[in-house]
């Protein structure tokens, strides 16, 4: 069986990272009211986590995946993956290797993990 998922172009990499940009700047300017980014690594990367958790779980996209155009749903069903499994993906996503390791459908193993799949809004 063949969902429209499947046949899909799904976004480009230049998209995605366009998205993850946008939404790592906002993360440094949010993290600088309990931390320094600039001499503490982790308080962006709690903030990305959280946005990511949040933003994608509630709204299946985050600010920056809004300003690209692109949504993160549930590779099952098309609808949103709620915040536990966004969070999954959003740790996942922070330790940068698993984005890295894709298969044809361009799905990390971030997206696996969380049974998601990025598509264009």
């Amino acid at each position: 069986m063949t969902t429209e998922r499947d046949d899909a172009e799904p976004p480009s990499l230049a998209k995605r990272f366009g998205a993850l940009v946008i939404d790592w700047v906002l993360c440094l300017l949010v993290s600088n009211f309990f931390g320094d980014p600039l001499r503490d690594g982790w308080p962006p990367v709690v903030v990305l986590i959280l946005e990511y958790a949040i933003f994608i779980g509630l709204f299946a996209q985050t600010p920056g995946m809004a300003i690209t155009r692109l949504r993160c749903v549930s590779f099952v069903d098309g609808g949103r993956i709620g915040i536990p499994r966004a969070f999954i993906r959003g740790v996942l996503l922070s330790l940068v290797v698993p984005a890295l390791i894709m298969d044809g459908q361009r799905r990390g193993l971030h997206d696996k993990a969380a049974a998601s799949i990025m598509t264009n809004a």
